[in-house]
């Protein structure tokens, strides 16, 4: 199913993410400019409902916080120089081995908040960005990821007590000083493991809010 950049109703305009429908069932809105932003969220809400989302959650103006906090994205940071090092190596992702990839991120990454579902075409283009990794330690894999420039994009440990290493031989791929990524507010494990590593929540970057349930409801 197609996002739409550009959903204009007579009460304003938003942005409307439509990709998670058919497999988790979920849609995201960004409020962008309205006058009447309740009229405007309930046209998203019936369009949204409309093409099968049963979990809809939206950001984009103060209003929202009538309704439940769905999650924030925070971003993190850390001087690489800071963090320990580890003995496991990366192996980039290729067509041969991206749907193993696919597969995992897709395993691990379902139940966190906000985190999008990788279809075969996202998985083609992250082979041609040569962003994706499997860690290894010897020939056991620990988990996968998505590095790039200075940032962390993705992280998954397929063994427990395994995130450390994951993330340590991630940040060593990079070329910067500085190791940026964000996480969901609501995603306590990640954050305590970025924490514990030494990264600092530097900003808060969005807050979703969770558009079908409101406050003392």
């Amino acid at each position: 199913m197609q996002d739409l950049p550009m959903f204009t109703t007579e009460h304003g305009v938003a942005s409307l993410v439509l990709r998670e429908i058919p497999y988790k069932a979920t849609a995201y809105i960004t409020i962008q400019d309205t006058q009447q932003p309740q009229e405007l969220l309930k046209d998203c809400i019936e369009f949204c409902k409309a093409v099968g989302a049963e979990k809809i959650y939206a950001k984009g103006h103060e209003f929202l916080k009538e309704y439940n906090l769905h999650t924030a994205i925070v971003q993190m940071r850390c001087p690489k120089a800071n963090l320990p090092k580890t003995d496991c190596i990366a192996e980039p992702v290729t067509d041969e081995t991206i749907e193993k990839w696919r597969t995992i991120y897709n395993e691990k990454m379902q139940p966190i908040p906000n985190a999008s579902t990788m279809t075969r075409v996202d998985g083609e283009k992250l082979v041609k960005r040569g962003v994706g990794y499997f860690i290894y330690r010897n020939d056991s894999l620990l988990g996968i990821g998505i590095a790039h420039d200075d940032t962390i994009e993705a992280i998954a440990a397929v063994k427990q007590g395994a995130g450390a290493d994951v993330m340590l031989t991630l940040c060593d791929l990079l070329p910067s000083n500085q190791v940026v990524l964000e996480v969901a507010s609501a995603n306590l494990p990640a954050r305590k493991l970025y924490q514990k590593l030494g990264f600092l929540e530097i900003s808060e970057i969005s807050r979703w809010y969770d558009v079908l349930t409101r406050k003392n409801t």
